[in-house]
């Protein structure tokens, strides 16, 4: 196998930044990113069946984060936007995606996100929110 495709649902998330404890003064990942990278981590294992890339490969990743639409707004608007005739431009931000999700991928599905060589995030409207991952090897020796 040299590409896998998993989807998770419900609204995509970004990583959020480490929190300082007033406490121990000790800096932690808050609560959020927690959950959300044990979904993800989770949702790759049952629909990858735990295939993980080898150690050596170069990767390339694709995101697809789809938004719900707002409430708010026109008929038309909201017509527009499963249209993809107007996109997000909300947060999370794109490169907070990725990080949640590559971060979350670690010693799981590759040895670590430094092997992503290649990285595309698209973002959408939908009635459906989620995120859709695809990851493949990159050949050797080729563009």
């Amino acid at each position: 196998m040299d590409k896998v495709k998993f989807t998770v649902l419900g609204e995509p998330k970004g990583k959020g930044r480490p929190r300082f404890s007033t406490q121990t003064g000790r800096a932690f990942t808050p609560k959020q990113t927690v959950n959300y990278e044990t979904l993800v981590h989770t949702e790759y294992m049952v629909q990858c069946k735990g295939f993980r890339f080898p150690d050596d490969a170069m990767l390339d990743m694709r995101i697809l984060a789809y938004y719900s639409v707002p409430k708010s707004g026109s008929k038309a608007e909201k017509a527009k936007k499963l249209a993809n005739a107007i996109r997000p431009t909300k947060k999370p931000d794109m490169d907070n995606v990725v990080k949640m999700v590559a971060d979350a991928l670690n010693q799981v599905a590759y040895k670590d996100d430094t092997q992503i060589v290649d990285c595309q995030v698209r973002k959408f409207y939908s009635e459906q929110p989620r995120i859709e991952v695809i990851i493949q090897e990159v050949k050797k020796g080729g563009d």
